[in-house]
């Protein structure tokens, strides 16, 4: 029993390795052992072991490490057919040319949000977004999107979880959550940060279910509240018709 707790804890501690990998392209041992918490020498053994098996590769130059071949051939085997990243992704692009500005979709992981794709306006002075960043649900207009169409218990345990700021006011949030069910859509103007605006809207899937959160962000500059408001029809259509693509 103890050799199979063993065994588990490694492959837990392989894989919180290769999630470090989710924020930065190259790691040195330091960084990583700092990241998990754990010594270099346990690092040290796990990396070597990453290595061989082709999932990071080690430049000798600098001592870091970066994903390897392994992972890039794990990925091509994924499934396509119901990856709403791959198949929203035309979509997302056509809104893009529509509106001129950055159109991100997002899912909920726990306490936070995940950009799982993103495709980047061709203005010169653009909201530039990464694709794998995570965010709070606290504050964006696309956090508010995935709470508010988030079940009472989630809502909660958000609230009463260590990540809610303190600055916020609960029956506040609340008041933002019925709003955002009764419009369908939400709003945020320099609240996650500055000289960033947004608009966000439910993606629902056939059961009725919101699969993800869309939304169009880019300078206050050319992003005011009243353009928001005028944008948030032409992505509830879009939303509708990117549902109707998933199962």
């Amino acid at each position: 029993m103890e050799d199979r707790k063993l065994t588990v804890r490694a492959v837990e501690r392989a894989l919180d390795i290769l999630l470090c990998f989710t924020t930065r392209s190259d790691l040195g041992l330091t960084e990583i052992a700092s990241q998990i918490g754990l010594h270099k020498s346990t690092v040290h053994r796990l990396m070597a072991t990453l290595e061989d098996k082709g999932f990071v590769i080690r430049d000798a130059a600098t001592e870091k490490y970066r994903l390897g071949i392994r992972i890039w051939e794990l990925s091509a085997h994924m499934s396509r057919s119901d990856d709403p990243a791959i198949l929203l992704l035309p979509a997302m692009e056509r809104l893009r040319d529509r509106l001129g500005e950055t159109v991100s979709l997002y899912l909920r992981d726990g306490s936070e949000r995940i950009r799982i794709q993103a495709v980047q306006s061709d203005q010169a002075i653009r909201r530039v977004a990464p694709v794998g960043v995570r965010l709070p649900l606290s504050v964006g207009a696309s956090s508010k999107v995935l709470m508010a169409f988030a079940t009472e218990e989630d809502r909660e345990d958000l609230m009463n979880g260590p990540e809610w700021p303190v600055f916020i006011d609960p029956k506040v949030y609340l008041a933002q959550m019925k709003d955002i069910l009764e419009y369908g859509y939400a709003t945020s103007y320099e609240e996650r940060e500055p000289g960033a605006a947004a608009v966000s809207v439910p993606i629902m899937d056939r059961r009725g279910n919101i699969a993800a959160a869309l939304s169009v962000s880019g300078p206050v500059s050319r992003l005011s509240q009243e353009t928001l408001h005028e944008y948030a029809p032409v992505l509830k259509e879009a939303a509708t018709q990117m549902g109707l693509m998933l199962s």
